[in-house]
């Protein structure tokens, strides 16, 4: 008997929504916000790992030989 009763007073709050309109409610929340909190996850781990990362390159001994002899011969 009570749950009709709550069902009755809700039926007028749902009335006053638009029914051409179009919300993604709480569902739609919920997975933008799991969403959101996997960016920033990623992106925290791929800042961490390319701090890892060594960009200064070690010379290449036989281009600079190949480099040195194109000079002295040109």
């Amino acid at each position: 008997m009570s749950a009709s009763l709550a069902l009755t007073h809700l039926v007028p709050l749902a009335k006053e929504v638009d029914e051409n309109k179009v919300t993604p409610g709480v569902l739609g929340f919920i997975v933008f916000a799991v969403m959101a909190l996997a960016v920033w996850g990623l992106m925290k781990s791929m800042n961490k790992h390319m701090q890892k990362v060594d960009f200064k390159e070690a010379p290449d001994a036989e281009a600079e030989k190949k480099a040195d002899s194109a000079a002295q011969t040109g």
